[in-house]
């Protein structure tokens, strides 16, 4: 559950400089962001952190999102998915079709729209986390 005191986002994108700067805005913006270029190491790393929310994109070399957001539903059935993709029809029909219903944005992701999808994820309609920015932000390659 998103809420205002702590709030862990894994952002995940294979494009260094998209998770980077996505990164930096939800972390001004008060989320405790850990960015990946890798989606096998976000997986590691849930294994010892529980993130609130994945923002991940589609199409990636070592593992696609739609199987990231499935692996991550396994570990940490509480952890609300938000998907992006250049091609976001094609892949939401994809996750469809397997009977998913993660939230599928087209890229490139406007951060206001971003901030807007986040915040329709929270359950009680509140405005999401607004915490202290993580001094440790991790970002694995």
């Amino acid at each position: 559950m998103l809420e205002r005191e702590s709030s862990v986002i894994f952002l995940v994108d294979d494009e260094e400089m998209i998770t980077s700067s996505l990164g930096l805005i939800l972390g001004r913006e008060g989320f405790d962001v850990f960015g990946f270029t890798n989606p096998l190491r976000a997986l590691e790393r849930m294994q010892t952190v529980e993130p609130d929310l994945l923002i991940s994109d589609v199409m990636m070399p070592q593992l696609n999102g739609i199987d990231l957001a499935i692996q991550t539903k396994i570990v940490r059935p509480d952890c609300r998915i938000l998907l992006f993709s250049a091609a976001a029809t094609e892949f939401g029909i994809q996750a469809w079709a397997g009977g998913h219903d993660f939230r599928l944005l087209q890229k490139p992701v406007h951060p206001d729209l971003l901030l807007r999808e986040i915040a329709m994820l929270n359950p009680n309609g509140e405005d999401p986390a607004r915490s202290e920015v993580n001094p440790n932000q991790n970002t694995d390659s």
